[in-house]
């Protein structure tokens, strides 16, 4: 009886999936870097919020799955450069995102250890997004991506873009143990894409108004070229860059078993 007992306690101290486990919840903000965006941090910035599963493998490196919700949006009237306002484009898209990767530990953490209650982290992670570019006409939000505004469209040769993209989320992050349970986190992220139609913005001109008009209708033309003076010569885009978007947030995070924490390696 005393060995049950004794081999029970034992188990029950030692690392398990459970005490290795946590959940978190965060609120911070989302903001888009691209064509209608391409130097300002933090503009346009929109409340997000999201969730997370951590299995910390020992306390350097932890396995890490988020999911997030949030919106972009930019204006180029709030641009600087007059070039840039008389293109007058603008677009907002939600943001669902989905993702799992690795964190990395710069020191050893572990839950309630007043040795190890701290550390900054590195994030690197892949994942899927859906997004939906929209923009305000005639007093509503039209979605663009149906619109074709670049001259998408099976007749033309040039397939529509996706509404779900891939994603490769890369960041840093500060986190400090709050007790034997709980844990507080803040981390920023910027996700590397491999679209650059998250505000609608690809092509270095503006497609033929009479063709486009031909393929997708009036609408089309009106929402591909709302240059305030009306010309087609400017330039709409930059393809050679694709478009980027940031997530910054505070978390706090809930471990769900007793027992030790994971193995210590330092």
């Amino acid at each position: 009886m005393f060995i049950l007992c004794f081999v029970h306690s034992s188990w029950a101290q030692q690392p398990n999936f459970f005490s290795r486990s946590e959940i978190g919840f965060s609120v911070g903000t989302t903001f888009y870097i691209g064509d209608l965006n391409q130097f300002k941090p933090f503009y346009k910035s929109n409340l997000a919020g999201g969730f997370m599963y951590r299995f910390n493998v020992h306390s350097r490196m932890t396995l890490r799955f988020t999911g997030i919700y949030g919106k972009v949006e930019a204006y180029d009237q709030d641009a600087s450069q007059p070039l840039i306002v008389n293109r007058n484009l603008s677009f907002e898209s939600p943001i669902t995102e989905l993702a799992g990767g690795l964190e990395f530990h710069y020191f050893p953490f572990q839950f309630g250890n007043k040795r190890y209650k701290g550390t900054a982290y590195m994030i690197a992670q892949v994942g899927v997004f859906k997004m939906n570019p929209q923009t305000q006409y005639n007093g509503e939000l039209v979605d663009l991506q149906p619109l074709g505004t670049e001259g998408q469209n099976a007749n033309s040769g040039k397939a529509n873009y996706g509404l779900y993209q891939l994603c490769v989320p890369l960041g840093l992050g500060l986190k400090l143990s709050m007790g034997k349970y709980v844990s507080f986190n803040m981390d920023i992220a910027i996700r590397k894409t491999f679209t650059d139609y998250l505000d609608d913005v690809a092509s270095d001109t503006y497609y033929d108004p009479v063709a486009l008009q031909a393929l997708n209708g009036t609408e089309a033309v009106a929402l591909s070229n709302r240059s305030i003076d009306g010309s087609s010569f400017g330039r709409r885009g930059n393809s050679s860059n694709k478009d980027w978007y940031v997530y910054c947030g505070g978390m706090l995070t809930f471990r769900l078993g007793k027992g030790n924490n994971c193995p210590v390696l330092r």
